[in-house]
């Protein structure tokens, strides 16, 4: 029996959630470098054009990215230099940015729609609806568990 057979379900899980994300991310990373844009760089526009109904601040990019407000902001000024992004003051709070996807990054985006399609294609071939259905709620679970995690900051608990 090899190593892996003898892992605890929850111990393959909990390693392979790492060693997908980080084996998406140098996929992704391949396909965008000929567009000069990073992951992370894709990811907030995503967040962005799908998350929100008006332009989100730093802070609401970040909270749904599950990143800190300094790499939000990082990312954001590097697609606000490449035009693909507009950072503006909000005009209730001077303290807080908004993040708004500049008119030419919805044709940017649109211009790799049928690679994206053909990207998830191939990552999700021979994956049924039915276990695409039990990886979401497996996942929601699991977001939610790290969020009241992350609210006891340290104070885990296991019923």
């Amino acid at each position: 029996m090899s190593k892996l057979e003898e892992m605890t379900n929850q111990q393959y899980i909990f390693g392979a959630l790492f060693v997908v994300a980080n084996r998406v991310d140098t996929l992704l990373e391949r396909e965008f470098k000929k567009f000069d844009i990073t992951t992370k760089q894709w990811f907030l526009s995503v967040v962005i054009d799908n998350l929100f109904d008006c332009p989100p601040t730093i802070k609401e990019a970040a909270r749904e990215m599950g990143s800190s407000h300094q790499n939000v902001k990082q990312v954001a000024l590097k697609l606000e230099q490449k035009g693909l992004l507009v950072l503006e003051k909000d005009e209730k709070d001077s303290r807080a940015t908004r993040l708004r996807l500049a008119e030419n990054s919805v044709d940017f985006w649109k211009s790799l729609r049928a690679e994206s399609a053909e990207f998830m294609g191939a990552l999700f071939k021979n994956i049924s609806d039915e276990e695409k259905a039990a990886a979401r709620s497996f996942l929601k679970k699991m977001l939610s568990n790290i969020a009241e995690m992350d609210k006891n900051e340290g104070g885990y608990k296991y019923d």
